[in-house]
C-alpha cells in the first residue's frame, strides 16, 4: 500500500527541489510533477515527489483522518497484547 502525507512547503529553490514539514520534520521534496507551488503551500507527498496541491482545509483534514487511523491501530495492537 502506497501512502501520500500531506505537508507545507517551506522551502523553494529554482531546481524545482524544496523543503517541506511533516509535523516539524524537515523533508527534501522534488516538485515538478505539481504546477505553481509556493511556500505555504500545502502538498501531498509520496516518496520524495509532491504529487498533488491542496488546501489547508484538506490538509487538516487528511491528518486528523491519520492520527485517527493511528490511533485505532495502536488500539487493536495493546488489545492483542493483552490477550496474548
Amino acid at each position: 500500500m502506497c501512502l501520500g502525507i500531506p505537508a507545507k512547503i517551506t522551502e523553494l529553490h529554482s531546481n524545482k527541489q524544496g523543503k517541506v514539514d511533516y509535523l516539524g520534520t524537515k523533508v527534501q521534496v522534488d516538485f515538478s510533477l505539481v504546477d505553481e507551488v509556493k511556500i505555504n503551500d500545502w502538498v501531498i507527498v509520496h516518496a520524495g515527489f509532491a504529487i498533488a496541491k491542496l488546501n489547508e482545509t484538506e490538509a487538516q483534514e487528511t491528518m486528523a483522518l491519520l492520527r485517527e487511523y493511528a490511533q485505532f491501530v495502536s488500539t487493536i495492537d495493546k488489545s492483542k497484547k493483552q490477550n496474548e
